[in-house]
């Protein structure tokens, strides 16, 4: 019995905020009202829109960014690579001498 007292109470608390909510917004001069609000959704969407560029273009930055940075890092690597690799000795001929190029 309690039960349905209490569900009966928050069901007309809800319809009367949604009444209440409904009266607020479209009031007397409702077709006003609705100019309003499709104005407010068009900016409202405009402005997700925007933010949702942004975020895509951000995104793109960052990949070419690390990218870029992955690139260099690379080539950075390849060069110490040769760096730390000795140069062939120079053969000697069959003379016994070495080859052309060095002393």
């Amino acid at each position: 019995m309690a039960r349905d007292y209490d569900s009966q109470l928050l069901e007309s608390v809800a319809v009367r905020r949604r009444r209440m909510r409904d009266a607020l917004l479209f009031g007397v001069q409702r077709s006003r009202r609705t100019a309003d609000e499709r104005l407010g959704k068009v900016f409202a969407g405009i402005a997700i829109a925007a933010v949702l560029c942004a975020g895509c273009v951000g995104w793109s930055f960052l990949q070419h960014t690390l990218a870029k940075q992955k690139a260099e890092q690379e080539k950075q690597q390849r060069q110490e690579q040769q760096y730390e690799q000795p140069a062939p000795a120079a053969k000697p001929d069959k003379s016994g001498k070495s080859s052309p190029g060095s002393p």
